[in-house]
């Protein structure tokens, strides 16, 4: 697959050619889907609780004698159906995070990636660099280049000018190239790549 390169100004600067072993498959659904699931349960925190029974300050003493009272037979006043009781089956503290094989997550990123290329959502950058960390001068280069919510992926280090500048822009995210990952693909709406990232990307799944 050949794409056009650009710079920052917006102007062509060249041809590049993507490999089609990682931008060229037919995107798979459910691959993609797993991966994000993955990767948002790993997001949770998981801190959401309730007190059980045994968690519950009131005393264990028997509420009233076992017989002849008429009613139920009850113990202490903890249990889950009495108003300040235990909770039953309640959340606890835990980790939602499973595990999905390093192969799946590899073959997810070429899906994403694929996906993003047959839609056509690949921008291809020649560098990602700015002489001065001006907010406003990136924002009308974006401008040129029709970048409104977009996810751009640099080598294995940002400039920190272009940094600097691009955190304050809405809808914006950049990440070095060890930082990409499915779900920010498909959350911004433009992928955009930079020479340098491609590279590091055929040389990952070479």
């Amino acid at each position: 697959m050949e794409l056009k390169m650009h710079s920052l100004d917006g102007k062509e600067s060249g041809k590049v050619t993507l490999s089609d072993s990682i931008f060229g498959l037919e995107p798979r659904a459910d691959l993609i889907q797993r991966c994000v699931n993955w990767q948002l349960a790993k997001r949770q925190r998981g801190t959401h609780k309730t007190k059980g029974r045994s968690e519950i300050n009131r005393t264990g003493k028997k509420m009233y004698a076992q017989k002849g009272t008429g009613g139920a037979r009850h113990g202490p006043a903890s249990a889950p159906q009495f108003r300040g009781g235990g909770k039953a089956f309640g959340p606890v503290v835990r980790s939602h995070a499973s595990k999905l094989p390093k192969k799946v997550r590899a073959l997810a990123l070429k899906h994403a990636l694929s996906a993003k290329a047959k839609d056509g959502g690949i921008i291809v950058l020649d560098t990602a660099s700015l002489k001065n960390g001006k907010t406003t001068a990136l924002s009308k280069n974006f401008e040129k280049l029709g970048l409104v919510n977009a996810l751009i992926i640099d080598g294995a280090e940002i400039e920190a000018n272009f940094l600097n500048a691009a955190r304050n822009i809405p809808n914006i995210d950049v990440l070095p190239v060890q930082g990409i990952n499915v779900y920010d693909i498909l959350r911004r709406g433009k992928l955009v790549l930079t020479k340098a990232a491609i590279e590091a990307l055929e040389a990952r799944f070479k």
